[in-house]
């Protein structure tokens, strides 16, 4: 496959930002458990989790085409996470967290709402 000038500049500016993070995690990881981490094994963790993060969004997109979607949604995300317990819990988790702030802002924007209309009609 045959990338363009811009894609293979943000492909590697991505891989040098996985880099990055992956080193700093690393970094602080060591410092708590008085451990060093070699230059290779920070650039084998670094691209493992590229390629990962590289497999996961070609399996979202395929699973919003299948469902004949153009956006990913947070089931696409559950499903490709479906093959690690951790991970899926902790999607999970987020996603519940992430609904009830999301019904508690639209209660409060509701009942704002209702203010504002019960306000306006006892100005009449």
């Amino acid at each position: 496959m045959k990338m363009s000038v811009d894609t293979e500049e943000t492909h590697q500016r991505l891989k040098a930002a996985v880099h990055y993070t992956v080193g700093r995690l690393c970094q602080k990881i060591g410092e708590d458990h008085r451990r060093q981490f070699s230059r290779q094994a920070i650039a084998a963790i670094a691209e493992t989790t590229f390629r990962q993060c590289d497999i996961f969004a070609k399996d979202l997109e395929a699973f919003a085409r299948h469902a004949k979607r153009s956006t990913v949604s947070v089931d696409d995300v559950k499903l490709v996470a479906r093959r690690s317990t951790a991970l899926s819990i902790y999607i999970q988790n987020k996603s519940d967290e992430l609904t009830q702030e999301h019904m508690s802002l639209k209660k409060k924007t509701t009942a704002k709402r209702k203010n504002i209309e019960t306000e306006e009609e006892s100005r009449e």
